[in-house]
């Protein structure tokens, strides 16, 4: 069972505000569907890097039970290789477009480029979801303010090409907490809502292992800051890791880590496999895997 350290303090934020439209959470984490609109991701090795291909991923994610769509044209994965912002423009938004037409899910934008959000928007997106906690571009808070988007600010040390030459933290925890509050504030000093503020420690970014399995048996600690708290946990190394198993399906650990955020009652969970979370989720809480129920009725 989670320790649950000063309960009042620690009460998760009920819903976030996107762009034209909240999303309200309850017992059980809104999982976040992947569509990685990119010839070199990690994950699935550019299966959806068509737009037809791309499309038809979002939409079978939305049939499975999404309650964002995340279309991404840029891999952000170790030593990654960064593309140009004309690329990533025809490589997502005619996806943003088509998905915003054919379905009522929310579409997020996974983009560190200020111009890439903007035409995102303007296609029907709903959030600017960027690693760079909105700080990569000196446009990008311009667009997030001009547009009302929902935000998601993720912590990274360093960049993607950078991230992972021998990450240190005293406490990494602590730190990242600091740093996530510090964003925080930064948007709001900037004007952003606090509604519309999403923030996410960045599982694997700038993290060995173990920082990403610390931070995660800890996210609770998070909630004290008062915003939605998301994690992309998904398909990520730190599964062979535990598993001591480098061929190992990561898709059952996928599952074992969704449990445990539920438990720290973490609101979005980014993940590539909608339906057998989704499914794993629902018989968990069916036979009281929620330690602390339900959200309390509002007052």
């Amino acid at each position: 069972m989670v320790a649950h350290e000063g309960a009042a303090a620690m009460m998760p934020a009920r819903s976030w505000r996107l762009r034209s439209r909240t999303l309200e959470f309850g017992a059980l984490p809104s999982l976040m569907g992947i569509v990685n609109v990119t010839p070199d991701s990690f994950s699935d090795g550019g299966r959806f890097f068509s737009t037809e291909a791309a499309i038809e991923q979002g939409l079978r994610l939305a049939s499975e039970g999404a309650a964002i769509l995340d279309i991404g044209g840029e891999s952000t994965r170790p030593y990654s290789t960064p593309v140009s912002e004309a690329d990533e423009l025809r490589r997502v938004i005619p996806v943003v477009q088509a998905l915003a037409e054919r379905t009522k899910t929310p579409i997020s934008i996974d983009t560190s480029k200020a111009r890439v959000a903007k035409e995102a928007m303007a296609a029907g997106a709903e959030i600017i979801n960027d690693v760079t906690g909105l700080e990569g571009d000196p446009a990008m808070l311009a667009v997030a303010l001009d547009t009302q988007a929902g935000v998601c600010a993720m912590h990274m040390r360093g960049t993607p090409q950078t991230m992972q030459n021998d990450p240190r933290y005293d406490d990494v925890v602590a730190e990242i907490h600091a740093y996530l509050a510090a964003r925080r504030d930064a948007l709001l000093a900037a004007g952003v809502d606090r509604e519309r503020i999403c923030l996410d420690p960045g599982i694997g970014f700038g993290k060995t292992h173990q920082h990403s399995l610390t931070l995660m048996s800890r996210c609770e600690r998070f909630h004290d800051l008062g915003c939605p708290l998301l994690v992309g946990h998904s398909r990520k190394s730190f599964i062979n890791h535990v598993l001591q198993d480098k061929q190992a399906d990561r898709m059952w650990g996928n599952l074992g880590v969704s449990l445990s955020l539920a438990m720290r009652r973490i609101q979005v969970l980014r993940v590539h496999d909608i339906r057998p979370i989704a499914e794993a989720l629902r018989l968990f809480a069916a036979t009281g895997g929620l330690a602390w129920g339900p959200f309390p009725a509002s007052t």
